[in-house]
């Protein structure tokens, strides 16, 4: 151990530095693994001839430069800081560089948002007309930090029966950067947090710029695994906890009501908050399905809560709000303003009078009809076309299947690029989680923007190539 730990120091350099930058090295090249437990302060002390307090101020520099993280009793563990993957980055430069004509020629099951076939542009064009007929210039000049007070206000009672603080609203440019904000309110550099695993890939995006040490959870048919939930819990001081309560990215699993009460008594009893991303609830397709999110049924004040307006509605208004426990009200406020000062005036007024017109009730209720019969159309051709070679939960609700590959002959990147020559694009399962080692045997299927007649064929394409 002290030939691989060994250094010649020099006179001019800390000790210190020189021992993190060596340990740096060595996990940077792979010769200490990601999450391996670093020697004790005081073998690494013995190794090196050097005092305790050398190793304490070392291993300080490794976690302030992110790479290396504690474990309360346990000791200092080693983490490589992860770039993205070069497939990762390939993936999502897909539809940059295509012209229109070459779209139209595509079978696209990538997509997670509305299709220009489902935007109701004649009742929003009325809305723009009335918002700058009544407000004028003060509709694209005001500006309030904060959000529109009025949208706030038909926000508060549209969706929530006016139980909802005010002050505790913020209307914010879309979810990514609700996350965004969010995590900056409660994650520091080598702070903990827990994703399910899989997970949306933004998220993950946030967490590792702000240097957090992440966690994966593995996804059950009702939510995440608790019994792993808390061993995690008794072992790490946790900042929070990522979730997307109904129809999660990727596997369009919704949690059962016993498992968001659970969550809500873990959160108090381990002190730690949930950041929740109410990403497709509005999509329900069974009525056995009831919509109360884990904000609803917080009486702790541990819920964030985070909803997007762009994936069902119309994705280039970019608008979204929170909801936040007072507590951090004033410290999300003020990372929204740093952000981008405020939110486009125009869009908050006239999605806020489509709303309170009853333009939106209407406009939801028409698209679940219409992606009810997409999903109903896909499961069908899934049963019937592919169930001998993947299996699959069924969502019941959303815009997506997750579905796995029984042969463990083809992974789902190779199936990607088959398919990609044929025209077809699926999203492999190694976009959503924090190693692309994982998600090898799962692809996920999008059906937003793929009309009936493409489905058909698209579904066919797979089925030849597996």
């Amino acid at each position: 151990m002290k030939e691989f730990f060994k250094i010649s120091f020099e006179d001019e350099i800390p000790k210190y530095v020189q021992i993190a930058n060596r340990i740096r090295k060595l996990i940077d090249n792979k010769d200490i693994s990601d999450g391996e437990k670093l020697p004790t302060i005081r073998e690494l002390a013995d190794i090196l001839e050097v005092n305790n307090v050398t190793i304490v101020n070392a291993y300080k520099k490794l976690k302030s430069d992110g790479y290396a993280f504690q474990k309360v009793g346990s000791g200092t563990y080693a983490k490589r800081k992860e770039l993205t993957s070069l497939f990762n980055r390939e993936y999502s430069k897909i539809f940059k560089n295509m012209l229109p004509e070459e779209l139209e020629k595509i079978i696209d099951f990538t997509g997670e948002t509305n299709t220009e076939v489902y935007f109701p542009i004649n009742e929003f064009k009325s809305v723009i007309n009335k918002v700058l007929d009544r407000d004028g210039a003060n509709a694209l000049i005001i500006k309030e930090p904060l959000g529109y007070e009025k949208l706030r206000e038909t926000i508060n009672k549209s969706f929530w029966n006016n139980k909802l603080d005010l002050d505790n609203i913020l209307i914010v440019s879309g979810a990514q950067q609700g996350i965004d904000i969010a995590s900056k309110a409660i994650v520091n550099i080598n702070d903990n947090v827990i994703v399910e695993k899989p997970t949306y890939g933004g998220a993950l995006s946030v967490f590792k710029w702000r240097r957090a040490n992440i966690f994966e959870i593995e996804i059950k048919e009702d939510g995440v695994d608790l019994d792993e939930f808390e061993e995690i819990l008794k072992k790490n001081k946790i900042s929070c906890f990522y979730t997307m309560s109904y129809f999660q990215n990727p596997t369009g699993i919704s949690y059962s009501r016993e498992k968001k009460l659970k969550l809500l008594d873990l959160s108090k009893k381990y002190d730690f908050y949930i950041i929740e991303d109410d990403y497709l609830s509005e999509l329900i397709y069974d009525n056995n399905i009831i919509h109360e999110p884990l904000k609803k049924l917080d009486k702790y004040e541990r819920v964030i809560y985070i909803k997007s307006f762009s994936k069902i509605f119309l994705p280039g208004i970019r608008l979204g709000y929170m909801v936040t426990p007072a507590s951090f009200n004033e410290i999300i406020q003020s990372s929204k303003i740093n952000t981008d000062i405020t939110t486009s005036s125009l869009m908050q007024r006239a999605l806020e009078l489509y709303i309170s017109e009853g333009f939106w009730k209407e406009h939801i209720a028409y698209q679940c009809r219409e992606y009810k019969k997409k999903y109903k159309l896909i499961k069908s051709l899934i049963e019937d076309e592919l169930l001998d070679k993947v299996t699959y939960i069924d969502p019941k609700g959303g815009l997506y299947f997750y579905i796995k590959l029984k042969d463990k002959s083809i992974t789902s990147k190779e199936l990607y690029y088959k398919l990609k020559r044929k025209n077809v694009f699926i999203t492999p399962g190694v976009i959503f989680y924090r190693d692309s080692k994982n998600g090898d045997y799962f692809f996920r299927i999008g059906f937003s923007q793929v009309s009936k007649d493409k489905i058909i064929k698209g579904i066919g394409l797979i089925k030849e190539e597996l």
